[in-house]
């Protein structure tokens, strides 16, 4: 079961098929669900962060449930279900409802 995790299962297979690049999710409109691959670039905080693709870069928003059942660090490789989050004065992140390590 996702603890936590404020996206519904519908939510969750629309982001299944709706994989991006960071370029394209940077653009999308707030609450898009999405996949996203890439490399942790960056932890800035406990639950924060930074995603590195050929595209770009874009802060992850993971809840500590989440990273706690998947643990991570930089460099691991990822797979990220979650959701656009646009804000008016910082830049769009993606807020985390599942997390796959992907083996080197």
């Amino acid at each position: 079961a996702i603890s936590g995790a404020t996206i519904n299962l519908t939510a969750i297979q629309e982001a299944v098929n709706n994989h991006v690049q960071v370029a394209q999710a940077i653009k999308l409109a707030d609450e898009t669900a999405v996949t996203l691959t890439g490399t942790l670039v960056k932890q800035i905080d406990a639950e924060k962060f930074e995603l590195k693709d050929a595209t770009g870069r874009i802060l992850l928003e993971i809840d500590d449930d989440i990273s706690r059942a998947t643990p991570i660090k930089v460099g691991d490789k990822v797979k990220v279900v979650g959701e656009v989050d646009t804000h008016r004065y910082k830049p769009t992140d993606i807020e985390v409802v599942l997390l796959e390590k992907i083996a080197p």
